[in-house]
């Protein structure tokens, strides 16, 4: 059997990347979770490992830099406000690795309202910070966190894939199919803008229909 890599989610102490943690473990993919503070991360990974099902591979916790120099792909999931400090301490970690940016750029208090920053996108922003020794992949950004946990939940939602590397984006589409939902290579990382910006649009939406999980499905790929 062949083994699979271990993934690092920074910020896996938040709603969305604690459910992608889950996801991942039970799929038999070794997780560890990154923070500011070592002992939050490792006290919710074992709050999160006692749920896991029979089999399901071990989650652990560590402080964001540490964190990041062990796994073999760095998932970076926390708010857009914090992404610029917590890079800063993952620089180095991260050289010689797919990064897969989660967060969203989102302006409070019009949460609902498209706002795009100097950048371009958070994860042109993410790419420019890490520097070309990293290979930075945006996904996950349209995935409500409401129901990631529960391992019982079928997502309906698709998974926008986008970077400027093939086989780094392949790695994002694999991690989504691991999760349960579909990947689909949405270009290069010039277009994280455009899913990026959906997640305003779906606050929108779940605010008007007074629902939680509204996602985004694209038709017309054959898929099994």
């Amino acid at each position: 059997m062949v083994s699979k890599p271990t993934l690092t989610v920074i910020g896996g102490t938040g709603a969305e990347g604690s459910g992608l943690v889950v996801r991942w473990a039970a799929a038999g993919y070794p997780v560890i979770i990154g923070s500011r503070s070592r002992e939050k991360a490792e006290t919710v990974a074992a709050e999160l490992s006692a749920d896991l099902p029979p089999g399901s591979a071990p989650i652990t916790g560590d402080e964001n830099g540490a964190a990041a120099r062990a796994g073999d792909v760095v998932v970076l999931s926390v708010p857009y406000a914090a992404q610029e400090g917590t890079i800063a301490q993952i620089v180095a970690g991260c050289q010689g690795k797919v990064v897969v940016t989660v967060g969203v750029p989102i302006k409070p208090p019009k949460v609902s309202t498209v706002w795009r920053p100097t950048g371009g996108s958070a994860a042109e922003e993410a790419q420019a910070q890490l520097g070309d020794g990293a290979r930075v992949v945006a996904a996950f950004q349209n995935v409500s966190a409401a129901h990631l946990k529960d391992l019982s939940y079928a997502v309906e939602c698709d998974i926008l894939v986008t970077g400027d590397d093939k086989e780094a984006k392949a790695i994002a589409i694999e991690l989504a199919a691991a999760a349960g939902m579909f990947g689909i290579d949405a270009g290069p990382l010039a277009n994280a803008s455009v899913a990026e910006g959906l997640t305003a649009l779906l606050i929108g939406v779940n605010i008007r229909h007074k629902i939680k999980s509204s996602g985004i499905r694209i038709t017309g790929i054959p898929r099994d």
